[in-house]
């Protein structure tokens, strides 16, 4: 659909928008949703970094807690071993001075000289913490001399592993399991050689028993300090039987288990290293340090526990997040602050662009209004003058058709027609303008529709296919049912211009309801007429502009640029609205929502005169009240010629003066008034206008018919209070002899009914 352009008016656009932003200056729009998404990732950021950086400080730090436990679990164990070789290699010399004293005696000698013997032994041994007993055992096991006892009791050891194993070559047993010695009392565990005699049999044993808690105290003096609860020292057999082993627990094992990372070493012979492994003696986690004593079947193991290292690493773990999450969460803080004052700024925003969009909206629609006012001045003046003008035509082409012309006919016709054209082009203006009498009536939307079929098809043209769609149960609006009309017509035109080589236009209405909390300019009931085309659509510039008055974008002297403007007030004006939608290359829809009517439908059809059959009215008399003399001479003269005797004043105030005279003569002699009727134009000059001798003239004789004629309605709602006819001009002559046929039945009817009778 393709509303009208006028070139003029471009100027005044332009005009109104260098003064919308003289008023209103433009600012830098405001991207809150770039601003809002820039803080999100800054919080995901400052979120996400420190937990990163968290983890892998916490990661490098572990792996470094750890490194630093293996290495000083691997200082530590090489510190025992030294120790434990010292240890061993001393014993191991004590058992061979042992050996070398007991040289060439067999039993019975060592026996026969135990006195000497347990005393060399006592000095010998009792050098050393370590040692807790010497002692030499025969052949059979038989306790035969000891540092701790002269005499030596009796006792044999004949079924001890180590005595067993000595005896039988396991190089094992060379150092014992640790038990209760039955020398020395304690718990001890021996490290002993065997006796040969000259003949290179087995003749013996000589054993160091060994105090455990020589070596527990040795290694906790070496694991003295903060961190010797941190660590454990073993000393233990390569079979896994504990020698020794610090700290000291209630319910230690006596053996390793079997199956251990330690076991499977010790079985693979590896002389050093460091394993993972869970502790039954301790009942934790350790990484265990491992050194081979010399060329003993003893290892001493050095284990630092886990949960002293998860325990520093806690520790230094909450000094890291305490020192870097404090000043981490002030930052978010800060940006949750920001994101959540950027919802009010938005809001805040939002809020102002609504204020000045309204505001701009406020002063736009006031120039506007200022122009409407000032276009409806001018309007309405050149109307009523330019309406005398089509009166006086109007007037005299019927004189002309009444009195016949022959020859002239084709003439008389153009003359209507043109004549029409000219009523449709000031009833445009003025309805644009605010100034055309409405006649509102109810009207019956599914009745009325396909009776203007025709009249629609007439103005799309033979191309273009039309389609009416009326929902059931629609409901009957208030309306002018001619200015209904006319506003289809001109969007059907409309339509036509934009659809040149053929097309649909549709009609479709419904019923619709609007909420005041739906956001649109209109609440209640509506009827919604939807005109759709499938033209070419309008740019959005000019569907800005699609009911600005003189707006058009036809061809020069094909469009006047009132049309859409006319649908607009006329919907504005019956208490509706009416808005439309396009895209280039998608068409226009046009909507009209008329407000709903609660009374019964009155109009059946398109508005038309619809005369009554009967003939014209004779013998009345008629005052006529016109200012323009030749407006007055035509209808004087039509009048006349339709058999009515007229008496014509030029202005309200003579005419009162004749009511002055008359109703003072009526009350002198009884005679009645000298007019049967009153049809007076509304605007004339002077003090009174038509509506107050209307008022004047009721006052006189309240069943006195008065007709009013007008050209636009400034004053119409006033005239309608005063309860009188009024009539457009220019009016239909037909529609003027239906009224006058109508009171003149009225008249003969009171003439025979006594009783007061309301005028028409």
């Amino acid at each position: 659909m393709t509303p009208d352009r006028f070139d003029p008016s471009q100027a005044s656009h332009l005009s109104a928008n260098r003064q919308d932003e003289a008023l209103f200056p433009a600012v830098p729009e405001q991207n809150f949703q770039v601003r809002r998404l820039t803080l999100i990732a800054l919080l995901i950021a400052a979120i996400v970094l420190p937990c990163v950086y968290v983890a892998a400080m916490a990661f490098s730090d572990f792996r470094a807690r750890e490194a630093d436990a293996t290495d000083m679990a691997l200082r530590t164990v090489r510190v025992a071993e030294e120790h434990a070789l010292k240890v061993f290699d001393m014993n191991e010399t004590l058992d061979s001075r042992i050996v070398d004293l007991a040289q060439d005696l067999d039993d019975d000698g060592i026996s026969a000289r135990e006195a000497d013997i347990h005393e060399k032994l006592r000095v010998m041994g009792g050098g050393y913490p370590q040692v807790a007993a010497v002692s030499i055992f025969g052949r059979d096991g038989r306790l035969l001399a000891s540092s701790r006892f002269y005499p030596v009791p009796t006792l044999s050891v004949a079924g001890r592993e180590d005595f067993t194993g000595i005896r039988d070559g396991r190089d094992l047993e060379h150092v014992s399991k640790v038990m209760t010695g039955h020398v020395a009392g304690e718990q001890v565990f021996n490290m002993g050689v065997e006796r040969r005699g000259a003949d290179g049999a087995f003749a013996g044993m000589v054993s160091v028993a060994l105090r455990p808690s020589y070596f527990s105290a040795f290694y906790r003096e070496l694991l003295g300090g903060s961190d010797g609860t941190a660590m454990t020292m073993t000393l233990v057999r390569t079979d896994g039987a504990i020698l020794a082993h610090y700290p000291r627990s209630p319910r230690e094992p006596s053996a390793m288990p079997a199956q251990s990372p330690l076991a499977e070493a010790f079985a693979q012979g590896r002389r050093a290293g460091v394993v993972r492994t869970h502790s039954d003696i301790d009942g934790e986690k350790l990484i265990v340090a491992y050194r081979h004593v010399g060329s003993y079947p003893v290892y001493v193991l050095c284990g630092y526990r886990a949960s002293a290292i998860w325990a520093a690493w806690y520790r230094h773990l909450s000094v890291l997040l305490l020192s870097l999450f404090t000043p981490s969460i002030a930052l978010w803080c800060v940006i949750w602050l920001s994101l959540r004052r950027l919802g009010a700024e938005e809001e805040a925003w939002e809020r102002w662009q609504a204020e000045a969009s309204m505001r701009r909206s406020i002063e736009s629609a006031y120039r506007q209004s200022r122009k409407m006012e000032a276009l409806g001045t001018l309007v309405g003046s050149v109307a009523h003058d330019f309406n005398n003008l089509l009166m006086i035509v109007s007037a005299n082409l019927q004189i002309a058709r009444r009195r016949g012309a022959p020859g002239l006919d084709r003439e008389l016709s153009a003359m209507e027609r043109a004549l029409k054209s000219g009523q449709s082009l000031t009833r445009q203006l003025l309805g644009v303008a605010r100034k055309q009498p409405l006649r509102n009536e109810t009207l019956a939307l599914e009745r009325w529709l396909p009776a203007c079929r025709e009249l629609l098809r007439a103005s799309l043209g033979a191309k273009i296919s039309l389609v009416i769609d009326v929902a059931a149960g629609i409901w009957p609006m208030r309306v002018d049912v001619a200015e209904l009309e006319l506003a289809l017509i001109n969007i059907a035109v409309n339509a036509r211009d934009a659809m040149p080589n053929g097309g649909r236009f549709t009609v479709r209405a419904t019923n619709i309801h609007f909420r005041h909390e739906d956001g649109f300019p209109l609440t209640g009931d509506f009827v919604q007429l939807s005109l759709e085309d499938t033209g070419a659509g309008m740019a959005p510039d000019v569907l800005a502009r699609a009911f600005e008055p003189l707006f058009t974008t036809k061809a020069k002297g094909m469009g006047t640029g009132l049309g859409l403007p006319q649908v607009f007030a006329f919907c504005e004006r019956s208490g509706g609205l009416a808005a439309i939608d396009s895209a280039v290359g998608a068409g226009t829809s046009v909507r009209l929502y008329l407000p709903r009517a609660t009374a019964a439908p009155e109009a059946e059809g398109p508005a038309e005169a619809r005369a009554e059959e009967s003939g014209a009215p004779h013998g009345l008399r008629i005052l006529l009240v016109e200012d323009n003399e030749e407006v007055a001479a035509g209808t004087e003269a039509l009048l006349q010629m339709m058999g009515h005797q007229v008496t014509c004043v030029f202005n309200a105030d003579t005419a009162l003066r004749l009511f002055d005279d008359a109703h003072a003569k009526q009350a002198r002699t009884g005679e009645p008034l000298p007019f049967d009727l009153v049809l007076s134009d509304i605007h004339m000059p002077g003090k009174m206008n038509g509506i107050d001798l209307a008022e004047a003239v009721l006052a006189f004789d309240t069943r006195l018919p008065v007709i009013l004629m007008t050209g636009y309605a400034e004053e119409l709602d006033r005239a309608r209070h005063v309860n009188v006819r009024v009539l457009s001009k220019p009016f239909d002559i037909a529609l003027l002899d239906q009224l006058l046929q109508a009171i003149q039945r009225d008249l003969a009817q009171s003439d025979t009914d006594p009783a007061p009778h309301p005028a028409p």
